[in-house]
């Protein structure tokens, strides 16, 4: 963060971690986008990752298969069944 890049990629930076630790990667991740630096998050925490999301895209077998706002995808009937188990 030294070099003040204008983009920082997260590859499942909550893998393996305590929830608690898990929201404070999040939580740093939010500032970090907040302070102006693009944010690239591949996580499979869904819900938490959609609920921060400002734009968020589904891969399924490689490819994209839904696109848009991370709210809408939240709440979409698919990802929802798919990936949250509702």
């Amino acid at each position: 963060m030294m070099a003040c890049p204008k983009l920082l990629l997260l590859d499942e930076p909550s893998l393996g971690l305590a929830p608690l630790m898990g929201r404070e990667v999040f939580g740093v991740a939010e500032r970090v986008n907040s302070e102006g630096v693009t944010v690239l998050l591949v996580e499979q925490n869904v819900k938490h990752t959609l609920t921060i999301a400002t734009r968020a895209y589904v891969l399924e077998n490689g490819c994209i298969t839904m696109e848009g706002k991370g709210s809408d995808l939240l709440n979409n009937e698919h990802v929802r069944k798919a990936y949250l188990g509702i």
